[in-house]
């Protein structure tokens, strides 16, 4: 995901209407083979490290994104807040609450660093126009929600085991941590707040090839389905159910949303990104209208909107989202921000809440 941003500022040039450009002057990689690459890349790197500290102690620095495994998301996401550094940081900004609540508190002692964390896929020009519908109040009641990612990247049992199955790097939430934020964003920034969950966790693939001739264990949870109780900005509940799953046959990254209202109703899928459907009830017949969207991002472009917009495209958006606050001081729009500190917060209140109700096979209070 470094890379992926040093790919978006390369782009930069693509967005039309945006008050600053983000220059990359140093990078941190513990593989020195990725070195000539980002050198190649940034024509401003000044700096290639090995060590975080060394970085964050240069005065030409204004902000890092820290795109590392979880149990490292406490350590460095607060050195980088205590040093001065605005921050954008990866999903779920911490391995379990405790670490989510470290990061919390350095922020709190340095309310001048903005501190953000990354959720790309709301910004696709469909849910950008959900977001739209949800800032009009155009649903209505809501009568139920649900929301989800999934992918079949673990489907392969003999694929070798990496970090994500391990409960020392991934930490014990497993794929709601590692997918939930994804499947969380829209409805956080709506202002929906899961109260209760019944979660059903699964461990599918039990064991995996180590890459070194051997069988190893796989400790982290492979598929989470949360069944919530949540309640509206005006305390209207409703059922909201979320889905992570990192084994799911015949998807192969697939994010999505379903909207259910007495008014208006939506649903998304990055299965098929363009198209938007939509029921506009006034009574009588019930039609799903699908819009084919186009390439009609928050933040314009040089694309025109005939053309289709990517996986690529939102993470420019989400990168523009997070320069343009730090530049303007306020998000661009809503839903056109990226994921706060307090939303992180929400999201382990609701993981946490989830293992519990798992063990004990209750429904538990978020």
């Amino acid at each position: 995901m470094g890379r992926e941003f040093v790919s978006a500022a390369a782009r930069w040039a693509h967005l039309t209407d945006i008050p600053a450009r983000p220059e990359i002057t140093a990078i941190c990689d513990t593989s020195d083979a990725l070195f000539p690459w980002y050198r190649q890349a940034c024509p401003s790197l000044a700096l290639a490290t090995r060590n975080y500290r060394e970085l964050l102690a240069s005065p030409a620095i204004d902000a890092v994104y820290a795109a590392v495994p979880h149990h490292l998301h406490a350590e460095i996401c607060c050195a980088a807040i205590e040093s001065g550094k605005h921050l954008m940081g990866e999903k779920p900004f911490g391995i379990d609450k405790p670490a989510n609540d470290a990061i919390l508190a350095a922020i709190a002692r340095h309310p001048e660093v903005l501190v953000r964390c990354s959720s790309e896929f709301p910004f696709f020009p469909a849910v950008q126009r959900i977001g739209d519908l949800l800032d009009a109040d155009a649903f209505g009641t809501l009568i139920e929600v649900n929301s989800g990612f999934l992918h079949s990247s673990d489907l392969d049992p003999a694929k070798p085991i990496n970090w994500k199955r391990m409960i020392e790097f991934c930490g014990e939430y497993g794929c709601m941590g590692d997918l939930g934020m994804h499947a969380c964003h829209v409805g956080f920034r709506a202002g929906w707040t899961p109260r209760t969950v019944h979660a059903a966790l699964s461990k599918i693939v039990r064991q995996r090839p180590d890459g070194k001739g051997n069988t190893v264990p796989c400790t982290t949870w492979d598929n989470a389905t949360l069944h919530c109780t949540a309640a509206d900005a005006r305390g209207e509940t409703f059922p909201w159910t979320i889905k992570t799953h990192r084994i799911a046959p015949g998807q192969k990254n697939t994010w999505y949303i379903e909207i259910l209202g007495t008014r208006m109703s939506a649903r998304w899928s990055s299965g098929n990104a363009k198209i938007l459907e939509l029921l506009d009830y006034r009574g009588g017949e019930q039609n799903w209208l699908q819009v084919q969207t186009g390439y009609e991002p928050a933040f314009k472009t040089i694309t025109g909107g005939i053309f289709e917009f990517g996986f690529t495209d939102s993470i420019l958006q989400m990168w523009a989202a997070f320069v343009h606050e730090l530049a303007a001081g306020t998000p661009l729009t809503r839903f056109a921000a990226c994921v706060t500190p307090a939303e992180t917060a929400l999201s382990h209140r609701l993981f946490t809440a989830a293992l519990r109700s798992h063990q004990r096979n209750t429904v538990e209070q978020v």
